[in-house]
C-alpha cells in the first residue's frame, strides 16, 4: 500500500497537516471503508474535515476497489445531506445555527440562502461538486424549506460526480495522479462547477 501519512502539505483542501494525516490514518486500517462511511456522512452536516483525502488514499491502496469507495462515499455523504436538511428544517436556531457560527459560515448562509430563493436545485449540484461546505448547503436546503426531493437527486449527482471522478482518474493512473489532484483540487473543483452551470445555461438558452 501506497504511503499516504507523510509530508501532507499544509492546508489541503483547507485542512491543517497533523488533521489531514489523522484521516490519512485510518487508511491503512482494518475499518478504513467504514471510517470513509462515518467522515462523509458527518462531513455533510456538522464535521469540518471532508472525506477526499481519505477516499484517495484508499482507493490508492486497492485501486481495483476505487468506484466501490466512491460509491460508497456517494451514498454515506447524501444520507448526511439529508441529516445536514433536517437540522435546517426542523432545528435551525437550537443545532444548526450554533454548527454555522462555530466554522465562522454565518455570512456563507446568508449569501446561499439568497441563491437558494431562485435556483435551489442548481446551488445544491454546484456546490456538491466544489469545495463549498457542503453542510452550509444542506443546512440551509432545510432552513429555506427546499424540496426533499430535488434536493436529494441534486446531492446524488453533485457528490457522485465529484467522488466518482476522484476515484476514475485514481483508477486510470493511480499514484501519479494522486499528488497532481492534491495540489489542485480546488481549481479543478471550481473549473468542473463552472463548466457544469455554463453547459446547464447552454441548454436552458437552447430551450
Amino acid at each position: 500500500m501506497a504511503d499516504t501519512t507523510t509530508e501532507a502539505p499544509e492546508g489541503i483542501l483547507g485542512i491543517p497537516r497533523r488533521l489531514y494525516n489523522w484521516v490519512l490514518s485510518w487508511a491503512e486500517t482494518p475499518y478504513g471503508p467504514l471510517a470513509l462511511f462515518v467522515l462523509s456522512f458527518a462531513e455533510s452536516s456538522f464535521f469540518p474535515i471532508p472525506p477526499d483525502p481519505l477516499l484517495m488514499a484508499l482507493c490508492l491502496g486497492a485501486i481495483s476497489k476505487s468506484f466501490r469507495f466512491a460509491a460508497l462515499c456517494t451514498i454515506a455523504s447524501v444520507l448526511g445531506g439529508v441529516f445536514g436538511y433536517y437540522l435546517g428544517y426542523a432545528a435551525y436556531e437550537a443545532i444548526a445555527q450554533p454548527i454555522l457560527e462555530l466554522y465562522g459560515k454565518v455570512d456563507t448562509y446568508e449569501e446561499v440562502a439568497g441563491k437558494f430563493r431562485d435556483q435551489g436545485d442548481l446551488a445544491v449540484l454546484v456546490a456538491a461538486i466544489t469545495p463549498i461546505p457542503y453542510k452550509v448547503v444542506t443546512i440551509t436546503a432545510g432552513a429555506t424549506q427546499m424540496s426533499l426531493g430535488p434536493f436529494i437527486g441534486a446531492s446524488l449527482v453533485g457528490r457522485g460526480l465529484r467522488f466518482f471522478a476522484v476515484a476514475g482518474l485514481l483508477w486510470w493512473k493511480g499514484e501519479p495522479i494522486a499528488a497532481f489532484i492534491e495540489k489542485y483540487f480546488e481549481i479543478l473543483a471550481m473549473v468542473f462547477g463552472v463548466l457544469l452551470v455554463g453547459g446547464f445555461a447552454v441548454l436552458k438558452w437552447m430551450h
